[in-house]
């Protein structure tokens, strides 16, 4: 149970990593290590595909650290310097998603819950163009490829649920409407493999009913999904992001599941981050 809690913990601490990062420059000096704290609340889709939405709240303590050749936590979980060029770096890509309770969900009434799934894998970033602006700062371009390894836990155990491609397309510009404003624009089309395309879509027979026929789910094509993000400075400590986004699921290889609803859904999110120490020392922000 303590390795389960631990990993919960991670992912909390992975959606802290995003919302602290903010855009880095290779001129940027910034603190050699920092420690704070993150909160956010959601509102998303039960799973790809929900007619049905769910709130949840996530808090989280986060530390950077900022190494000559290895960093924690500075715009990813962990990465080697000494992969990190000019344009590409080498590192490690997260993402989630919570659970559902199936019985508040008309169309998987009487199936089991989904649980909170957590994905984790190598990622190369390559950045493709940048940009300077005479009043908006500047801004790159990125081609991030991902390859993730998904898994679900009820918090007492975890079952393996396949693998997830999904490259990214990523905008970012420092210096949107004022210095200390940062905006964030991606476009990352996704596929899985037939593993976790059962545990959202597949219907088996004990779970059939008068309005639910069996199907079998096959693996391909889940989504594409369109995010933008804004973050600012509140105070000199406290940097506050909202969020939105939505995801594209026409021609998703499981749109006849009876468990699949609609081929657009939306999601939003605000939160903050608060530094509470930081070292004096400074190093170079990339």
């Amino acid at each position: 149970m303590l390795k389960i809690n631990a990993l919960f913990i991670s992912v909390l601490f992975s959606f802290g990593v995003c919302a602290q990062a903010d855009i880095k420059m290779e001129d940027d000096l910034r603190p050699v290590w920092e420690v704070g704290a993150f909160a956010a609340v959601f509102n998303t889709p039960e799973y790809p595909g929900s007619n049905q939405n769910k709130n949840n709240f996530i808090a989280s303590p986060y530390v950077v650290y900022r190494g000559k050749v290895v960093r924690v936590g500075d715009g990813s979980i962990v990465r080697a310097v000494a992969v990190d060029k000019s344009w590409y770096e080498l590192d490690i890509s997260m993402a989630a998603s919570f659970g559902a309770n199936s019985d508040d969900n008309t169309l998987r009434a009487g199936m089991p819950d989904l649980d909170f799934i957590f994905e984790v894998g190598p990622q190369l970033k390559m950045r493709i163009a940048d940009f300077k602006f005479a009043q908006h700062g500047r801004s790159e371009l990125f081609l991030n490829l991902q390859a993730r390894a998904a898994f679900s836990t009820d918090f007492s155990g975890i079952d393996h649920r396949g693998y997830v491609f999904q490259p990214q397309l990523a905008y970012v510009q420092r210096g949107w409407l004022s210095e200390k404003t940062a905006l964030s624009i991606n476009l990352s089309p996704s596929w899985a493999t037939e593993d976790l395309h059962d545990y959202f879509y597949q219907v088996d027979s004990n779970d059939v009913t008068t309005e639910r026929q069996a199907f079998d789910a096959k693996g391909g094509y889940m989504g594409t999904n369109l995010g933008v993000s804004i973050s600012f400075n509140a105070t000199d400590d406290v940097r506050v992001f909202v969020g939105a986004g939505m995801s594209l699921l026409s021609g998703s290889a499981n749109s006849e599941s009876p468990l699949f609803a609609e081929t657009s859904t939306y999601s939003i999110g605000v939160g903050m981050v608060w530094r509470f120490i930081q070292s004096d020392e400074l190093i170079s922000g990339r």
